[in-house]
């Protein structure tokens, strides 16, 4: 008995294994893309609500900011001071009130910023020094030695909340003068102070010092520095460059 053979010919055996593996290859392509497309979706879903949860970290931010930029203590304290003026040194309550007015102007145009300039937070400084120097007088030493042409940027009133601190939780008078030194030490604004706390001071919460490190640390990795000892207390702010902004 004969049987018979068919051989299937060599060119269409090829093709058949070719479109198998043809197959294959899209099957294969289709579960990596949609593997992929999964992961992107996720990625992105991740990414949006991690953009929320820091637009919501800022907002906190900013409202604590706003309802401390001025402390209520050190506006009644000017306007007595400016009170004073008024009658016993008519020129001088002028230029008082001048200055006021630059360091209100300062606060509103900043209140939408996130970043200033050093140049402008240390003109704003000019205007906060000579209140605090009109009111306390020798009492307070203010030393500024920071470059007026530096091209870094600092969180708006950065170096204001600091001097107010340490005018805040020290003795301010003839016997014990408060001497604050601000300087700037490689990338770092130091604002520095002797130490003579108030007999019945209030208590630091360190409020200021938590509010100014959170804005920071989204412009940074760099973290605010404080070194405290029995005479004095430092703190280290990074300076943000231009390129960062």
């Amino acid at each position: 008995m004969y049987y018979l053979v068919l051989h299937q010919p060599p060119l269409l055996a090829w093709q058949s294994i070719s479109h198998s593996v043809i197959y294959t290859l899209l099957i294969s392509l289709f579960i990596s893309l949609a593997f992929s497309v999964v992961g992107f979706f996720r990625a992105w879903r991740h990414s949006v609500l991690s953009e929320a949860e820091l637009k919501s970290e800022m907002m906190t931010y900013k409202y604590n900011s706003l309802r401390n930029q001025i402390n209520p203590h050190f506006l009644f304290n000017s306007f007595n001071v400016l009170s004073e003026l008024v009658y016993d040194d008519p020129a001088l309550a002028v230029k008082f009130i001048r200055e006021m007015s630059d360091l209100f102007r300062y606060v509103l145009d900043s209140r939408d910023k996130e970043l200033v300039s050093l140049r402008e937070e240390v003109d704003f400084m000019n205007s906060y020094t000579y209140l605090l120097k009109t009111r306390f007088g020798d009492k307070l030493k203010l030393i500024n030695q920071i470059d007026p042409e530096s091209d870094a940027y600092v969180v708006p009133m950065t170096l204001q909340l600091l001097v107010e601190n340490a005018v805040k939780h020290n003795e301010v008078s003839e016997k014990f003068p408060l001497i604050v030194i601000i300087r700037q030490n490689g990338d770092f604004i130091e604002v520095e102070n002797v130490r003579k706390s108030k007999q019945a001071g209030e208590e630091s919460k360190k409020t200021g010092l938590r509010n100014i490190s959170q804005q920071y640390s989204f412009f940074t990795n760099r973290e605010i520095e404080v070194k405290s000892s029995e005479t004095v207390f430092l703190v280290r702010v990074p300076l943000i460059q231009m390129i960062q902004k």
